[in-house]
């Protein structure tokens, strides 16, 4: 995704990628409704829809509880997760990324990273790289973090579980024949816990764990044995485990790098954060961090940036991240597999305060990522939101906000007619003149190249030079803390 938007902004773009060839296993299966809004702005969207499996227009979860969360009070136009494998994911942004111009060089892994005052140098496989800039997304067992001897606090996981495609070549009635909420794949049976998620025809993803296996490590290969027992102890003896496309094992650590920018080396993903896999986090965060990067640091490589402004991705990224790791410590409690009095009660509890509107549009804001509002400089109650993706009427056509993205450039939009012809724009800045049915609060309208609205005016009379200034200082001011909330 980040070699995607900084290739669409002209830099020159370079990964280093150790897998000789992409791993066709599902792990991040899910894109959340705030990341599905993101890549429509980049016309992303539609090359995965057209690879995603089918399931039933029903909303995500929290903690796995049976209650659907409705993200449709935050107005989006995709209010359910899309279900598509993570390679498939990754297939379409490299096309993206490489019809751009960006090179992607694989069986290459870096195994040494040198920073300076004027850029960094990376070795991998007896290739020596020199650029403005290194950024890690490598994942959680980040070989850069480890190689600049960054400390990763956070805690140890209590739990090993099992990723495996798979084949069946028999089924019982306890199988699931369709993806509907997830409390409708997962089951306990047996000191097992189970989800089991048809991908279309023979296929499924298997996740699975046992209380009694606490002590496998993370290297301990999976055994076709041990998927087979867990397969017909959950799912009932006459469900036959027909082939096995590929396994894993992964764990519920919960840690965050200190500092997303360490001088010229920056981490975005799981390489900066990890946490419990619930609730379909870990791949939307890891999206949502490159869209923040992309453009400030397209802009820092350009020589656009004022000081400061590439400190803002750590700035406004890290407080996400905490909350991510925050609520999912929370849903690991409500989720145990085997919980005692104490946590079935808080479940009940739980599951009652999902069913008022209130909570359940909060926790669904909050999982979708649609709520997520940075603390931006201004005093206009919509600065640093996201605005539903209204439609527009422009004088060449109808068109919706989203597609006024696609340049990955900032946006000024006009819906009163008031910006003068002959005013002088910031650099990557388009101005756009349209009008719109919905009140979207204001009259002009400055978004980010990320799609937040980042200074808002109700005037209709704004001075042009006042105007002109108000967009310089949008774009460059990186004071202030960001959080994401739920207003």
């Amino acid at each position: 995704m980040l070699a995607c938007e900084l290739a669409l902004a002209g830099v020159e773009t370079l990964v280093l990628e150790k897998l000789p060839q992409r791993v066709q296993q599902v792990k991040g299966g899910a894109i959340q409704p705030r990341t599905a809004e993101l890549l429509e702005m980049r016309g992303l969207l539609e090359p995965m829809l057209r690879r995603a499996t089918p399931r039933d227009p029903v909303g995500g979860h929290f903690a796995t509880l049976p209650v659907p969360l409705d993200c449709t009070p935050w107005r989006t136009r995709h209010p359910f997760p899309i279900v598509i494998p993570q390679w498939e994911i990754e297939e379409v942004l490299e096309e993206r990324a490489t019809a751009g111009g960006a090179r992607v060089l694989r069986g290459t892994a870096v195994s040494g990273v040198e920073s300076d005052a004027g850029g960094v140098t990376a070795t991998a496989d007896g290739l020596r790289v020199r650029a403005h800039h290194l950024v890690a997304c490598d994942g959680g067992h980040s070989t850069v973090r480890a190689l600049l001897g960054l400390p990763f606090p956070g805690r140890s996981g209590t739990h090993r579980a099992v990723l495996a495609d798979i084949r069946l070549s028999a089924v019982s009635p306890l199988v699931p024949r369709q993806i509907g909420h997830i409390s409708t794949l997962t089951r306990q049976v047996g000191g097992y816990w189970a989800m089991l998620v048809p991908l279309g025809g023979d296929q499924y993803r298997f996740t699975f764990g046992h209380a009694d296996q606490t002590d496998i490590t993370r290297d301990t290969p999976v055994t076709h044995e041990e998927i087979t027992a867990a397969l017909q102890a959950v799912y009932g003896e006459e469900t036959a485990l027909g082939a096995v496309e590929n396994s894993s094992r992964f764990g519920d650590a919960t840690r965050q790098l200190e500092h997303y920018r360490v001088g010229r080396v920056l981490f975005a993903g799981d390489a900066a954060h990890i946490h419990p896999p619930l609730g379909g986090q870990g791949l939307n965060l890891g999206i949502q961090d490159a869209f923040n990067l992309g453009w400030k640091l397209a802009a820092a490589v350009q020589d656009r940036a004022p000081s400061g402004l590439l400190d803002s991705y750590h700035a406004e990224r890290h407080p996400v991240g905490a909350q991510v790791l925050h609520h999912t410590s929370a849903q690991r409690v409500l989720a145990t597999p085997n919980p005692g009095e104490d946590v079935a009660a808080l479940r009940d509890i739980v599951i009652d305060l999902l069913r008022l509107p209130d909570t359940n549009r909060h926790l669904a804001g909050l999982m979708s990522g649609l709520s997520l509002r940075y603390e931006l400089p201004g005093d206009h109650p919509l600065t640093g939101q996201r605005i539903p993706d209204v439609d527009l009427v422009t004088p060449v056509g109808r068109t919706r906000l989203s597609a006024l993205f696609g340049s990955g450039q900032a946006v000024l939009l006009d819906l009163a007619g008031v910006v003068p012809d002959d005013l002088r724009l910031p650099a990557r800045v388009d101005l756009v003149r349209a009008t719109c049915a919905d009140d979207l609060g204001a009259a002009v309208l400055l978004f980010r190249p990320d799609g937040y609205l980042c200074w808002a005016s109700e005037q209709p009379d704004a001075r042009a030079e006042t105007l002109l200034a108000t967009i310089a200082d949008s774009l460059t001011t990186t004071d202030g803390a960001t959080c994401p909330s739920s207003p």
